[in-house]
């Protein structure tokens, strides 16, 4: 198979799945152009396909290529470092060696480890948080769609202008960078890293020059204490800089909308701690929700609630976050992760297995702003498709297509990842990316890490 250029394709695979309409037995796609130009059964389109190449999948479901909202590419290299159960520990510790042990090419091996597994993996998509900026290389190298937001520190009020200055510089070599794939946005980490200040400065920016934003909200119960009552580790830790916290008495939620935030319609990454009137104001403000439940376990921080949201309206997606607190990009996973923990919890609402991978494909696309162009099999969209190979004996026997996606399939069983009509996995080899190349480096990272070991 020819690999790493667009090309007019006719796809046929003995499941089509859209997620805009119902599964199609030996079913079809016709790619030009980079976009999809029609979808149907494989015997109508095979007289009437126009495409250079026919792509035979045989016993596998194609689908839209999934959707990943919420990832930290730079810190890949990081699987399995920090393995501590104390969040703020973990942060402090992370911290560190983002900026003490690591260096820039340490953070380029990283995000593009990252974008070769997601590649893998059949995501096609990712809203990815950078700090460094190197991931913007590596997305633009392995040629995946991304929403690229560049994240932004600064607890102390008095340091807000000089905290966006910074933020400024960094955006402008990102536009001049960035990839035609690749949408820059702005990330203000944390209630616990952000000034009220600050916020205030960048949702102003967002607003006046159109970029997304991302936050990291409503996940932990130390930042609800923060929030709140001005309480627990990091209020103690900002206390000890001298900055001064005051106690708010609402929630993360209800702050924000009083900043001015929710007004740029923000992506929040995770939402654990919200109730009824805070998903409320999220809806309301059109904001989305990244969900990512194996992340929010790892870290002990609880269940989202994901029924709930739903049910309020608000546009939620899947999110792997990053590798560091999840140890894989595989949203095959994420997807069944979430719907298992729905059960598990008896919520009612996004109960079908339809339902979950629409989560992980148009739901994804909705948070990011993007469904307009992907996120369903639907003729005009951009061609960004996956497949997953459903020959193997841990699929057997194919009663519900749909379930034996959500239920049986991982990021090992994907054997097409196309964007834009371009091929970048066939099943075998990587059409940008050189897999051996990663190998040098990232013994070297692992050296820096655990010298010892």
């Amino acid at each position: 198979m020819l690999l790493g250029m667009s090309e007019n394709l006719l796809i046929t695979a003995d499941w089509v799945l859209p997620v805009s309409s119902a599964a199609l037995r030996d079913g079809a796609v016709e790619v030009r152009d980079g976009r999809i130009h029609s979808v149907g059964p494989a015997a109508e389109l095979l007289g009437e396909s126009e495409a250079e190449r026919r792509i035979d999948l045989g016993a596998a479901a194609l689908l839209p290529g999934l959707v990943n909202t919420h990832a930290h590419l730079e810190l890949t290299a990081l699987r399995g470092f920090l393995e501590e159960p104390d969040f703020f520990g973990w942060i402090r510790r992370l911290t560190e060696t983002k900026y003490e042990t690591l260096d820039e090419e340490d953070l380029l091996c990283s995000a593009r480890l990252g974008v070769l597994e997601a590649v893998r993996a059949g995501v096609t998509t990712i809203g990815d948080i950078a700090d460094a900026g190197a991931s913007l290389s590596a997305l633009s190298e392995g040629g995946l769609r991304a929403v690229l937001y560049q994240e932004v520190f600064g607890p102390d009020p008095a340091q807000a202008e000089e905290s966006l200055l910074g933020l400024l510089d960094k955006l402008e070599s990102h536009q001049a960078a960035a990839a035609e794939r690749v949408t820059i946005g702005i990330s203000p980490h944390a209630p616990y890293t952000v000034s009220g200040r600050l916020f205030k400065l960048l949702a102003e920016l967002a607003l006046k020059e159109g970029y997304p934003v991302s936050v990291h909200a409503a996940e932990s119960a130390a930042e609800g204490e923060f929030v709140r009552m001005a309480q627990g580790p990091f209020a103690d830790y900002l206390r000890s800089r001298d900055i001064v916290v005051e106690p708010l008495g609402v929630s993360t939620i209800t702050y924000f909308d009083e900043l001015g935030l929710l007004a740029t319609a923000p992506l929040l990454a995770h939402c654990i701690d919200c109730n009824a009137d805070d998903l409320r104001r999220i809806a309301a403000s059109g904001s989305s929700i990244a969900h990512c439940p194996k992340s929010n376990a790892k870290l002990a921080h609880g269940v989202a609630p994901l029924g709930a949201m739903l049910e309020a309206g608000v546009r939620v997606g899947l999110g792997s976050d990053g590798v560091v607190c999840n140890n894989t990009c595989d949203l095959l996973e994420e997807a069944r992760f979430a719907a298992l923990l729905q059960r598990a919890g008896r919520e009612s609402v996004c109960g079908e297995a339809g339902d979950f991978l629409r989560l992980m494909t148009l739901g994804g696309a909705e948070a990011l702003g993007l469904a307009d162009s992907i996120g369903s099999l639907d003729a005009g969209k951009l061609a960004d498709l996956c497949a997953v190979d459903l020959a193997a004996p841990h699929f057997q026997p194919v009663i519900d297509v749909e379930a034996a996606v959500l239920y049986s399939a991982s990021a090992r069983d994907i054997v097409l990842t196309v964007v834009e009509g371009e091929v970048l996995y066939d099943g075998k080899a990587m059409a940008r990316m050189d897999p051996d190349g990663l190998k040098e480096p990232l013994a070297a990272i692992r050296d820096k890490l655990n010298p010892v070991g």
